[in-house]
């Protein structure tokens, strides 16, 4: 029988030799975990290992779902910029015990993932054109609006 890990205090372990995200961004990337398992388990052993590049994707969803337009600006409150510092928390999760890793699981695997701004900021977006506002009669066009 495996020892019971005190997350609290293994979290603070971890600060203190790597402080550079909030604790709620290790939290979230644990919930976002759960969210990619679902997602890709399809039959596979329990708990399913997902790949880096799975975990990211259940990251943006999760995310998305969480805090929609938002996520950029709770990310950046935590320290989070790039798929880079996803990998950085998980490996130093798992550096304490608090996930697991396979021999194939590397941070390589989350080099490249995706830009911020097309994963979280361009989903909320207006998509084409906007309508252009309808001037009233008595309303002067652009071009004279300023002239006396």
């Amino acid at each position: 029988m495996q020892p019971t890990i005190n997350v609290d205090e293994t979290l603070e372990q971890i600060f203190k030799k790597d402080s550079r995200y909030h604790r709620d961004a290790y939290y979230f990337v644990r919930d976002a975990l759960d969210v990619a398992q679902k997602r890709f388990s399809k039959g596979k052993q329990q708990p399913p290992h997902v790949s880096g590049q799975e975990l990211l994707e259940g990251i943006r969803q999760h995310a998305l779902d969480e805090f929609g337009p938002m996520t950029m600006t709770v990310f950046e409150e935590w320290g989070l910029a790039q798929c880079d510092d996803f990998g950085a928390i998980v490996f130093n999760m798992v550096e304490h015990s608090l996930l697991g890793k396979t021999e194939e699981d590397s941070m390589e695997d989350f080099k490249g993932g995706y830009e911020f701004f097309d994963a979280f900021r361009k989903p909320f977006l207006p998509s084409g054109k906007l309508p252009k506002k309808k001037r009233k009669k008595s309303e002067p066009a652009s071009s004279e609006q300023g002239k006396n």
